[in-house]
């Protein structure tokens, strides 16, 4: 039964971070009906951005689906579920005939066993032909930082989804002339 809740594409929400700046982000998610955290870290990760001028849109893979202009920046917030991306983020790569070319992250959420789900999000992304920059998995109840066991394990994700943004708006900023490709680690 929880499968077949959590398979179920949530509704339509998008939301706008930063204004009239230079580059603009596409980040998508479907929204977790239990815990939302794919929301906050979408939303984290975009204000990062906005750190160097980045406009970004954040939106669920219903919104998204409707969006038609081009973005400098794709990002997918993928939630696991039975050891794989969401369906509804798995639909919508699949459906996409934006993404050749186009410089991608995926972020991969989850309780704590996210390194299947990673790769599947990851391949699925190299498959359209997207330059896939950078992945990153954030997790729910597993430590995202072992050096700090008191503190919120949510909290901590969401500093650190912050500081990814702001690290690939660096990125960008400082490689805009030269190919970009993501290296596995």
């Amino acid at each position: 039964m929880l499968t077949f809740v959590v398979a179920k594409t949530g509704p339509e929400k998008i939301a706008t971070v930063g204004k009239n700046n230079n580059h603009s982000a596409l980040v998508v998610y479907d929204p977790d009906p239990i815990y939302n955290l794919d929301e906050k870290i979408s939303l984290a990760f975009a204000e990062g951005l906005t750190k160097d001028g980045w406009t970004s849109k954040i939106a669920t893979v219903a919104a998204a689906a409707k969006i038609e202009e081009p973005f400098d920046l794709y990002v997918f917030c993928a939630n696991t579920y039975n050891w794989a991306p969401d369906k509804a983020i798995r639909d919508y790569i699949k459906n996409s005939n934006h993404l050749e070319e186009q410089k991608v992250v995926a972020i991969t959420l989850g309780s704590g066993a996210t390194k299947r789900s990673q790769r599947l999000l990851e391949e699925l992304i190299t498959q359209k032909d997207a330059i896939l920059i950078d992945s990153r998995s954030f997790w729910l109840m597993k430590p995202n930082n072992e050096s700090e066991p008191k503190r919120s394990n949510r909290k901590i994700a969401l500093e650190m989804a912050n500081n990814f943004g702001k690290e690939i708006a660096d990125r960008l900023r400082n490689k805009k002339n030269e190919a970009l490709e993501f290296k596995n680690k």
